[in-house]
């Protein structure tokens, strides 16, 4: 049910442009699509800090895990939906491609659901995440669960941009290796 919730919110969002955007019927930023000041406050905040337009400049370990080899790089772009109801992003890597999330802070939980797709998946990954007492945002994909287990870590922004990272685990969770990392800087 949950996944089925998330699938139909990722496809209003991702539908609305195809919304009427006529003088009578108002425009996608009067309902709220364009705005931030609902994504700056409360819980909304933890995400809503991202909002923006990055270039992102990324690093992959070697299989050995000695070498970080340069990626190709991405934009990444975080916008507020309905005036602080969800967080959507559009990650677009140079030489083609995009995924998006939908990011939904889900208050009884203390916890963010968050939907992913990518081009060329057919289903989406469903992912929670708790900001923790650092500032860090920590991710675990909770469907389908990937072999080896994986989390990402968002890192609080600065004025130079922010990082952020995805490990793996080979022994039940109870070591993490960084084997992706990323420096974001506005565009």
């Amino acid at each position: 049910m949950k996944n089925q919730l998330l699938i139909a919110m990722c496809t209003v969002v991702l539908a609305s442009p195809v919304l009427a955007s006529d003088k009578e019927k108002g425009t996608l930023a009067d309902v709220g699509m364009d705005k931030t000041d609902g994504c700056m406050t409360g819980p909304t905040a933890q995400f809503g800090r991202y909002v923006g337009d990055w270039d992102i400049a990324d690093e992959t370990l070697s299989q050995d895990g000695k070498t970080w080899t340069r990626g190709p790089g991405a934009r990444w772009h975080f916008t507020c939906v309905g005036n602080g109801t969800a967080i959507q992003d559009f990650w677009m890597p140079n030489g083609g491609g995009f995924g998006t999330n939908l990011r939904m802070y889900d208050k009884d939980k203390g916890a963010w659901d968050i939907a992913w797709t990518n081009k060329g998946n057919t289903a989406m990954a469903h992912i929670s995440a708790v900001q923790n007492a650092d500032g860090h945002i920590v991710m675990h994909f909770v469907a389908p669960k990937p072999n080896p287990a994986r989390r990402i870590t968002f890192f609080p922004p600065d004025e130079n941009g922010w990082n952020w990272q995805l490990e793996i685990s080979t022994d039940g969770e109870k070591s993490w290796r960084t084997v992706y990392r990323i420096k974001a800087t506005r565009r």
